[in-house]
């Protein structure tokens, strides 16, 4: 099991230079949240979105695929450029302006660099996907948005057309609003070999141009192979989206893309007249991510999961895909740290494709170095500066006995002075190499939570003991206990005993895949 670093888990850190060293996290988070404060947006209790890891774990128990480090969850089929998404490799996205028509307040465009100038020009991307194919590189995803970039229809057509010739196995893709989607313009897409148009629509639009937006979705059906929607989600427009879910099912459209509300930074007085408040933990890795600058609202995840629950029970046949704003940073993460081979000590993550090394501190180091170098490992490195030493993460097997604390360090390679450098970027503890007796309480809670869907003190009290073998310790405290009635000596079992075991078996299970 590993524990994240936070102001909640530090005190948990027995060893004193590991502490010190941690709680440059802790500072770091602090500011953060003070950073986003200062934007005049308030932050969410931590408790209202922390059931995630669990709701996404009995998600996959009903059905649902739990994919890309549980940021992504899909029922029943995925769209082909979503999956490019996860790495972005071979997968490039164009803009031929930033110009739209709406004005959505949650949108992030204005975030992007030169949006002033490109909202006003356009890019001919003809020479653009030339670059591309003359590199050689493979391309197997290929997508165009805006801004609306059906405002230049015939500026699109041709992009379709020529990536289409140079690029005859890419999957192609289109997002618009549908405002200016008609018969004419859709046969021409088709003749131009697009592959997928997504309209990227707001709930405001079916529900009050409801006819108007279906129509537009119903026809493009005949003219494309894949009629995919794409719609933030708002917290507390569960029944709404419900609906909207089977709505789009009838229509036989392939499927819906349902994202986490982002809060781009600007807006402020949008987002605080609707009561949206941004995660208490944005991210599980705090980072200057590109994907717009934005952060996530809190409560538009738990109705995305919701909806995912309603697309499984009610047997609905689109593809319902739920896209977290960590999921869109994948790629970014991936590129970054792909691009030249890891550094010494550290190891790229499968799993969350950050670079990850294990590190020990103060009296543990001289521990650790002896255990070894009587193992013949010497692949470790010593920092003076941090008071640590450092080695692969996959070394960390060769403590499982050892009363050590070790840290999980992940890390980014960021360009610098046109060098690649590698920056820290959080630090976690490995709860399996914590000292004995913390490792064994969390063990005892976590042994009762499953058995009984809560604690039963007594029980956890002796299962403790017997791990630790501290059978004696604190025992003058239990009379006084079982007469106030803090002890009970029998267990009781809630309802529903069943789902917390199923749903305890799927986060061991993730956790240990």
């Amino acid at each position: 099991m590993i524990l994240p670093v936070t102001a909640e888990t530090i005190d948990q850190i027995q060893n004193a230079e590991f502490r010190a060293y941690a709680e440059k996290y802790v500072r770091i988070e602090e500011n953060f949240i003070q950073q986003v404060r200062a934007t005049g947006i308030e932050i969410a209790e931590a408790e209202a979105d922390c059931a995630y890891p669990q709701r996404a774990a009995a998600l996959g128990a009903l059905g649902a695929d739990v994919r890309n480090d549980a940021k992504s969850l899909v029922v029943n089929r995925l769209s082909a450029g979503c999956a490019a998404c996860q790495t972005s490799l071979g997968s490039v996205t164009f803009f031929l302006s930033l110009k739209c028509h709406r004005n959505c307040f949650f949108c992030f465009n204005p975030n992007q660099e030169n949006y002033e100038y490109y909202r006003t020009h356009t890019i001919d991307l003809l020479p653009e996907l030339y670059k591309l194919s003359a590199a050689g590189q493979p391309v197997h995803s290929l997508a165009l948005t805006g801004g609306e970039p059906l405002l230049y229809k015939e500026e699109a057509v041709q992009f379709f057309k020529t990536a289409r010739a140079y690029f005859p196995k890419a999957d192609l893709r289109l997002y618009t609003c549908g405002d200016q989607v008609d018969e004419a313009i859709l046969a021409q897409l088709k003749d131009a070999g697009l592959d997928e148009i997504r309209f990227s629509i707001r709930l405001y639009d079916l529900e009050k141009g409801r006819r108007f937006t279906l129509e537009k979705i119903a026809l493009a059906r005949e003219y494309i192979p894949r009629v995919m929607v794409e719609m933030p989600v708002m917290p507390d427009s569960l029944e709404a989206m419900q609906e909207i879910l089977q709505t789009l099912d009838e229509l036989g459209i392939f499927g819906i893309n349902l994202l986490e509300l982002c809060f781009p930074l600007n807006n402020v007085e949008e987002f605080r007249s609707r009561g949206y408040r941004v995660k208490a933990r944005p991210f599980r890795v705090l980072y200057d991510y590109w994907y717009a600058g934005g952060l996530p609202i809190s409560g538009s995840e738990t109705v995305c999961l919701d909806l995912l629950e309603y697309a499984l029970q009610a047997g609905l046949k689109l593809g319902v895909h739920y896209c977290s704003l960590e999921n869109k940073h994948t790629g970014q993460v991936y590129r970054q740290n792909k691009a030249a081979p890891a550094p010494a000590m550290t190891e790229f993550s499968e799993r969350d494709y950050f670079l990850k090394s294990a590190k020990v501190f103060g009296a543990d180091i001289a521990l650790v170095q002896r255990i070894f170098d009587q193992k013949g490992f010497r692949q470790y490195e010593l920092h003076a500066d941090q008071g640590s030493l450092e080695f692969p993460v996959r070394r960390v097997n060769l403590l499982k006995k050892a009363d050590v604390e070790v840290a999980i360090s992940t890390n980014i390679l960021e360009m610098r002075n046109g060098e690649l450098v590698l920056r820290e970027l959080s630090l976690a503890e490995n709860a399996e190499n914590a000292p004995r007796r913390i490792r064994a309480f969390h063990e005892a809670f976590l042994d009762q939570i499953r058995s009984h869907g809560r604690v039963f003190v007594f029980g956890m009290v002796m299962a403790y003991k017997m791990k630790t073998g501290a059978l004696f310790d604190d025992v003058d405290n239990a009379p006084g206990m079982f007469l106030r009635g803090k002890l009970k000596l029998i267990p009781s079992t809630i309802d529903g005993i069943d789902d917390v075991r199923r749903i305890y078996d799927a986060c061991v299970a993730e956790e240990e895949r």
